[in-house]
């Protein structure tokens, strides 16, 4: 049972201040790899699963920003953790 959901907005800082959205999708493609659940939204991307898991996922879409040129990275990061149990259904069921 996963026991966080943690959304990131990645800020890759771009060599020549190209488009950051080649950046983005590969951050995401290192999520999609995970095989976690997760939620792409227009500002910010939720995934679901065990805390130290998402952490890990969380530096591997870092590292891949460097991997792919950027200097450096601003990752802005909002955790939920519930040891009983986190579901991105369970707090947006009202709305759907």
């Amino acid at each position: 049972m996963a026991n966080a959901l943690i959304s990131i907005q990645i800020i890759p800082k771009t060599k020549n201040g190209e488009d950051v959205i080649p950046y983005v999708d590969a951050a995401i493609e290192v999520i999609e790899q995970s095989g976690v659940k997760y939620q792409v939204n227009p500002l910010e991307t939720t995934m679901e699963g065990n805390l130290s898991e998402l952490l890990a996922i969380v530096e591997r879409m870092n590292e891949k920003m460097v991997e792919l040129g950027s200097s450096n990275v601003i990752s802005q990061v909002k955790i939920l953790y519930e040891p009983s149990g986190a579901s991105m259904d369970k707090l947006t069921e009202k709305y759907r």
